[in-house]
C-alpha cells in the first residue's frame, strides 16, 4: 500500500492505495473535484452538504448507467435510471428556481 494525498474542494485527504493505483486515484479525485465545483457554481446559494449530495448522486447515476451499458441488463433497470435522472434534474431546477432571486 502507498499513501497519497488528493485534493477535493480545496481540502486534502490522505488515502492508502494499492501500488500502481496512484495515478488512477488522482484522476478519480480530480474528476470528483471538478463535478463538485460544477455543482457548487450552479447552486451557489445552497449549503455545501446539499451540493455534495446532489453531485454525488449525479456521479453515482453515471456509474450505474455505465454498468448498465456493460451488462446489457433488461429494460426495467434502464427505466428506473431514467426516472432517477429526471428526478435529479427536477430537483436541481427547483433549487435553482427557489434561489433565482438571491
Amino acid at each position: 500500500m502507498k499513501s497519497i494525498k488528493v485534493t477535493v474542494l480545496g481540502r486534502q485527504f490522505p488515502l492508502k492505495v494499492s501500488d500502481g493505483d496512484e495515478e488512477m486515484m488522482y484522476r478519480i479525485a480530480d474528476y470528483v473535484d471538478t463535478r463538485f465545483e460544477e455543482f457548487k457554481k450552479a447552486l451557489s446559494n445552497q449549503k455545501d452538504l446539499t451540493v455534495l449530495v446532489l453531485a454525488s448522486l449525479s456521479i453515482a447515476e453515471e456509474l450505474f448507467q455505465e454498468k448498465q451499458k456493460k451488462s446489457h441488463s433488461n429494460g426495467s433497470e434502464e427505466e428506473i435510471m431514467s426516472e432517477i435522472n429526471s428526478s435529479l434534474r427536477s430537483i436541481l431546477n427547483d433549487i435553482k428556481d427557489e434561489n433565482s432571486d438571491i
